[in-house]
């Protein structure tokens, strides 16, 4: 009785040709990135390294004693995916096989016998010696794979251990790509969703600027994910007035575009035409602090102000927000729009927002953002100010586009390829 040669018998190989065919197989198995292509190549060159007569796989993966299936077997006709195809496997009950793949430990039978009503005795059947090969996961055989050979004590005892390390060697290869395409689906899964979530936050957005009467605009919109939690808006009123709202969910991702879409939707169902500024937000802030805040530590900065064209005036109020930044024109100077202020929405049930009014002459610039632009980096770690966003208004002659124009650039001339981490939004508005 002698054993087969194989990749560990030195009388079969010298070690460079050992060598040689574990680099190949090696080579071969790093180029697999479906597991069930992989097992299938896998066995094919076990065939040839490594000569059985048949193989069966057999799992106890989320059953119980002394439940199995059977994943793989030699003499199928049919090839099986167990990973997409669990239902089309057997699902067998005790015998030999449950006590071997239960029992955690390798064996090697030289002459194995099994009775007939034996669950695994069609498997076995015309087989004399047999290695048990448990594959392990956290410690426990939840998978094993059994080599059998017609002649009996035809597995050399001495290289037993060498193919159950190698075995599980490959099966925890084999079970990591397992998980990689498992989280590659979830991951595709959970970007699908945020896709939608993406889409339907930016359905709320305006979809164009408005007409305003002495004054154009220009918009820029950009989330740091799929999704994000910035939010501007327009409101037509009466005696041709508009409604300019700008806001700024905390945090990023999917629960801050959750939380913008409920900001939207409170703004939009505010009783009667959203004004005075102050009363808009206070009645926001009340149905956010009330139902959607509390317990959740999440607020949200607003700005919002009514646009008189007649007149040129802005009446605002402002929630925590970054203040606007107004250039006039005129005499070149610089200023804020902070003369009126309040914490978040969404701190404190009842809240008080004042009002104050800017006059403005033709030619002002008014610029409204969210703090990713002023606080977007550079690889240095630097930010990038309101110094740098001043510096982008210089030129007065420049309509509203392309003061948002020059104001990106800028932008992107300073973060250069760094990552974005927060939600960017611009709105500038040029005084005609």
């Amino acid at each position: 009785m002698s054993a087969s040669p194989g990749l560990f018998d030195e009388v079969a190989h010298d070690w460079r040709e050992r060598l040689d065919l574990i680099v190949e197989t090696m080579k071969e198995m790093s180029r697999q990135t479906d597991p069930q292509e992989m097992s299938r190549a896998y066995s094919k060159r076990m065939q040839t390294l490594r000569p059985v007569d048949r193989r069966v796989s057999i799992s106890r993966r989320g059953l119980k004693w002394p439940w199995f299936r059977v994943t793989r077997c030699s003499f199928w006709n049919e090839d099986i995916n167990p990973w997409k195809e669990p239902h089309r496997l057997p699902l067998l009950k005790g015998g030999l096989f449950a006590e071997l793949i239960y029992g955690d430990e390798p064996r090697l039978f030289d002459n194995v016998q099994l009775p007939d009503d034996d669950p695994a005795a069609e498997y076995v059947a015309g087989m004399a010696s047999m290695v048990a090969i448990p594959m392990y996961d956290q410690g426990v055989a939840l998978n094993m794979i059994l080599a059998m050979r017609r002649e009996p004590a035809a597995f050399a005892p001495e290289q037993f251990p060498e193919i159950v390390w190698l075995s599980n060697l490959f099966g925890r290869a084999t079970h990591n790509l397992v998980l990689s395409e498992q989280l590659k689906a979830a991951y595709e899964a959970v970007d699908y969703e945020m896709k939608l979530v993406a889409d339907i936050q930016r359905s709320l957005l305006p979809k164009k600027m408005p007409d305003i009467p002495t004054m154009t605009l220009a918009a820029y919109y950009q989330t740091s994910h799929r999704a994000g939690g910035d939010y501007y808006d327009f409101f037509p009123l009466p005696d041709g007035k508009w409604g300019i709202f700008i806001a700024d969910v905390s945090g990023h991702g999917t629960p801050a575009a959750v939380l913008m879409a409920v900001t939207h939707s409170l703004a939009h169902t505010y009783p009667g035409p959203p004004a005075p500024p102050g009363h808009m937000l206070e009645y926001v802030n009340r149905h956010l602090a009330a139902r959607y805040t509390a317990q959740s530590d999440t607020f949200v900065t607003a700005f919002y102000g009514i646009y008189d064209p007649a007149q040129r005036t802005l009446t605002y109020a402002s929630a925590g927000h970054n203040p606007p930044r107004l250039k006039r024109c005129a005499d070149g100077t610089l200023g804020l729009l902070d003369g009126a202020g309040g914490l978040p929405l969404g701190i404190a049930l009842e809240m008080t927002y004042r009002e104050q009014t800017c006059r403005f002459i033709p030619g002002d610039q008014l610029v409204l953002y969210t703090d990713g632009i002023t606080e977007a980096q550079n690889e240095r770690g630097e930010l990038f100010g309101l110094a740098r966003l001043d510096k982008a208004l210089a030129d007065c002659a420049s309509d509203a586009s392309d003061l948002l124009e020059s104001v990106l650039a800028a932008l992107k001339d300073f973060t250069g390829s760094h990552p974005i981490h927060d939600d960017r939004t611009l709105l500038v508005a040029k005084i005609s």
